[in-house]
């Protein structure tokens, strides 16, 4: 069995979990009973509401099945899902507690009510749900004025090419404006000009390069 300090300071631990998380953590230290009718009783419990479970009550699952195992056989079984009589879903942890000789003691148990969370996380997802097609680009981004759009969209036509414009191609140079003029580029307002001199072209040869086939 559990001892009064080895329980008392399991409880204190309970309480500042408790606390921390709030009113959904339930934590729960199950006494081993050796020799008698039940397997198990509860000795200390935070936010039982979780569960409706209160102090004296008997053993879960969880524990049962501990209990009929050999002590040097289980494992802590942490962060998987468990559910309540009225169907709220519980993110769990069970710790084995034991004593000198390897003989279980006692059980510490932490139920977090991840219903309302659940719920959130399905309402997130669909608002941020986008088409399979688009999940995997990168967002699109929007410029602060028309002259930042137009160096945003140089900028692309310089990452579709894939080398700087010192080591560009007349070829390298055809396919980035062309892509320029495919986005519309050339509709603002002395663009022509900028993209020449970024390429350092003649507006002439940006001209031929547009209508290059």
């Amino acid at each position: 069995m559990l001892t009064d300090v080895k329980l008392n300071f399991l409880t204190q631990i309970a309480k500042g979990i408790a606390e921390q998380f709030g009113h959904n953590c339930e934590v729960v230290i199950h006494q081993i009973l050796k020799d008698q009718e039940v397997a198990s009783m509860i000795v200390s419990i935070e936010n039982g509401h979780v569960t409706s479970r209160r102090l004296g009550d008997g053993p879960s699952h969880a524990v049962l099945e501990a209990v009929k195992k050999k002590p040097a056989k289980l494992e802590d079984h942490t962060n998987y899902l468990t559910r309540t009589h009225d169907g709220r879903i519980l993110k769990s942890s069970t710790i084995y507690l034991k004593d000198e000789s390897g003989t279980l003691d006692g059980i510490f148990s932490i139920n977090f009510d991840i219903t309302t969370l659940i719920a959130a996380e399905t309402t997130i997802q669909s608002l941020t749900k986008v088409d399979k097609k688009e999940a995997d680009k990168e967002p699109e981004y929007i410029p602060q004025d028309i002259n930042e759009l137009l160096e945003d969209l140089i900028e692309k036509s310089v990452e579709l090419v894939g080398k700087p414009v010192a080591l560009m191609t007349k070829d390298d140079k055809i396919k980035a404006i062309q892509f320029l003029n495919n986005k519309g580029a050339f509709l603002v307002t002395k663009s022509g000009d900028k993209v020449a001199k970024f390429f350092n072209i003649s507006k002439y040869t940006l001209y031929s390069y547009i209508d290059a086939k």
